[in-house]
């Protein structure tokens, strides 16, 4: 194991601490130092012998550039809540209930053409002269008694918000930061030389983390502590929006965009609803230009004899690691901060040499969450442990180049527990890393097809990390199959048109009626339902989750309910009597009901539907016989190790493999994978207490025990 004690592994130093940062270093086997957000390294550290990450957010920490050029501040559109118009004159005040040291109104000459006023009662934008604005205050002269208005507007961002909320949760009591727009000329022009200055003066590092790049994911605050976010989707592209911008994309698309195309009735163009083709122009256009100023700050970072990362969080917006644009930079690696086994499969398949997944609890007192980490009533250790059961099963199907942690390294005294966590779990990824390089773990022939509006742009993920989006079946079963010993690639609905089936065995659809997941009105195109009838009447099967395939219109609500055998009633079956099931007492597959959950108005669409697990009147999981293949249902799906199992067994049922070409655990709770080329089998426990199971796998059969979370590599 001497082998394995040292590599592949980036530890936050940190000055005044150069000590402990040398101990830890040796301690967890570390290759690399950084720095992080907030903390510097000092020459005692960059002289040790290690290689050095330095960390950049090249757009903010220039506030004095910001001040003497405000107009090169990034700038989005907001709403008003609405008020309704009652007796007397009408007044809204733009920015009331918005976080006013977040954001300044816009009213500038450029910005003012763009704001608008909707009567939303009427849904009908309100013409110039029916609205007058002075001194942050819009009055509607043209209003209706009684109806509801809003007004859409511009604003500066006058925050950063990563340092935002540092400082609003970690009580930072630095200056406040602003950001620059790139595409600003003379903000770009200062950024560029910015960073040739930053690189002739750092000899020490070796590599550039750029944290990330230009447009930071939507975060909008409120003034009211209750609910302090307002907004928040991680693959928005809101915050890139600003006049220049919108003049820029009119003059190349050939049309013209406005506040609503962003605003979107107050919702928003969250990444959840299915992208209108306005959408999908612009962020095109974003990723173009994001990309060209990102290869541009690459090859001054290659110039100086550096190599280029990028941080794959915070600032990423229009940096898209599955678009067509992202190889055209020139990156040297993507760092992915990782909660889950989905993230860490987006980070390993991105098209980049080196692929390194940033470690959860980060090393400040308080986690994303809000609760406490490296501070009184934390357990970060408890916590490491818990994130890591996910990511490994991850690693041990696709693993990356290298892990590490960022933060504040002196949180670590004292916390004896994860320190030795975080040591046992570096020795275990290079062991894995050591297993891929010698050749990949065996894989079962099956091929699952995940089908969404965004399709391959978003591959393993939907918007943002697993506990913000966690309500959402797919990001579950996003989940389960990362760890899974089969192929799976994500396919949008224009991809069925042009024959995306015909290499999948399985197809899922998982959402909620409407959503990007789910589908909404592309279930509408008879093109679609016809090829996806076709693919599973020919011995392909469809697994459907939630309310897949819902689109309103149709003689059903469900398109593919004549393949699902079950359908939703969204009220036009009241007069209709339901067929009467029986739950079936042995299952074809394995159940966890605890990984099951319940869409209401369920209901059997064909006698021959088999209800497999029901509660009440309602079925919960269902299998349908439809021509060579097979409709599977399930009203909702959560992530558990035992519904890992669940999945995995559902699709060899529906496949007709054996699970043992892979290598397939006798007890549920336990998973395992097969490398041929090494002779070596790791079998992982995924519960607290000790365990043992038999093994199947090509070569035979064998027991194994298992302490409590225990990763077991055995030599065969």
């Amino acid at each position: 194991m001497d082998l394995f004690t040292k590599g592949g592994f980036t530890l936050p130093g940190e000055a005044g601490y150069e000590k402990l940062t040398l101990e830890m270093a040796e301690k967890w086997g570390a290759d690399v130092i950084r720095d992080s957000d907030g903390t510097k390294l000092s020459p005692e550290i960059t002289a040790a012998g290690y290689r050095i990450y330095s960390t950049l957010c090249i757009i903010r920490e220039h506030n004095e550039f910001a001040r003497q050029h405000p107009d090169a501040q990034q700038q989005c559109f907001l709403s008003s809540d609405p008020v309704t118009a009652t007796a007397g004159t009408l007044e809204i005040r733009p920015l009331e209930g918005y976080f006013e040291e977040q954001f300044q109104l816009n009213d500038s000459p450029e910005a003012m053409p763009f704001w608008q006023v909707w009567d939303r009662t009427e849904n009908r934008l309100l013409p110039s002269d029916a609205w007058r604005y002075k001194n942050g205050v819009v009055t509607v002269t043209g209003r209706v008694p009684y109806h509801r208005y809003t007004v859409s507007f511009l604003v500066w961002r006058i925050w950063e918000e990563i340092n935002m909320y540092n400082h609003t949760t970690n009580h930072w009591t630095t200056a406040h930061l602003r950001q620059l727009d790139p595409r600003h000329p003379l903000a770009w022009e200062y950024l560029k030389n910015w960073l040739e200055k930053w690189c002739e003066a750092n000899p020490q590092t070796n590599v550039v983390r750029l944290t990330s790049l230009f447009y930071n994911f939507v975060w909008i605050f409120g003034s009211d502590l209750r609910r302090r976010t307002r907004f928040v989707d991680w693959a928005s592209y809101d915050f890139t929006v600003s006049p220049a911008a919108l003049k820029a994309f009119e003059q190349e698309a050939g049309y013209a965009l406005t506040a609503e195309d962003f605003i979107n009735k107050g919702k928003l163009q969250a990444t959840h609803r299915p992208p209108t083709a306005p959408k999908r122009d612009y962020m095109d256009f974003i990723q173009r230009f994001v990309a060209e100023k990102a290869k541009t700050l690459v090859e001054i970072i290659h110039k100086w004899g550096k190599e280029a990362y990028v941080f794959y969080d915070d600032s990423w917006v229009g940096m898209e690691p599955y678009g067509k644009f992202f190889s055209s930079i020139g990156f040297d690696g993507l760092i992915k901060c990782v909660f889950s086994g989905f993230e860490c499969r987006l980070c390993a398949g991105a098209d980049v040499p080196v692929h390194e997944l940033r470690f959860h609890p980060y090393l400040f007192p308080v986690g994303l969450g809000g609760l406490p980490t490296f501070s009184e009533g934390g357990h970060p250790e408890r916590d490491a442990v818990a994130y890591w059961l996910h990511v490994r099963r991850a690693l041990a199907r696709q693993c990356v180049d290298r892990i590490g942690l960022g933060g504040y390294l002196h949180l670590t005294v004292g916390q004896d527990a994860f320190n030795n966590a975080i040591r046992d779990m570096a020795v275990a990824f290079r062991v894995l890393k050591a297993l891929h390089a010698k050749g990949e773990p065996a894989e079962l022939p099956i091929t699952v097809a995940v089908l969404h509006a965004w399709g391959s742009l978003r591959s393993w993920t939907l918007s943002g990390h697993f506990h913000e989006t966690d309500r959402n079946p797919l990001i579950h079963v996003n989940e389960a199959l990362s760890g899974l010993p089969v192929k799976v690639k994500f396919i949008d609905f224009e991809d069925v048109k042009k024959g995306a089936l015909r290499d999948a065995d399985v197809l899922i659809n998982a959402g909620r009626a409407g959503d990007a997941w789910s589908g909404g009105d592309a279930w509408k195109s008879p093109e679609i339902v016809s090829e996806v009838t076709r693919f599973v009447w020919e011995g392909g099967s469809l697994i459907g989750v939630g309310e897949p395939s819902a689109a309103e219109g149709g003689d059903t609500r469900f398109a593919l309910a004549h393949v699902l055998g079950v359908d939703q009633d969204d009220g036009s079956y009241a007069c209709h009597a339901p067929w009467e099931f029986t739950t079936e007492m042995s299952d074809p597959f394995f159940v966890a009901g605890e990984s099951l959950g319940e869409t209401k108005g369920i209901r059997l669409t064909d006698p021959e539907t088999r209800v497999l697990t029901a509660r009440g009147d309602t079925p919960i999981l269902t299998l349908h016989a439809f021509g060579r293949g097979k409709g599977v249902y399930m009203g909702n799906f959560f992530y558990t190790p035992a519904g890992a199992r669940m999945l995995l067994e559902m699709l060899l049922y529906v496949t007709g493999k054996d699970g043992t070409a892979a290598g397939i655990t006798e007890d549920g709770m336990a998973e395992c994978a097969w490398y041929p080329e090494s002779r070596m089998l790791l079998v992982m426990n995924n519960t607290p207490d000790p365990l043992e199971t038999e093994v199947r796998f090509p070569l035979g059969a064998l027991t194994v025990s298992l302490n409590p979370f225990e990763m077991k590599f055995v030599p065969v």
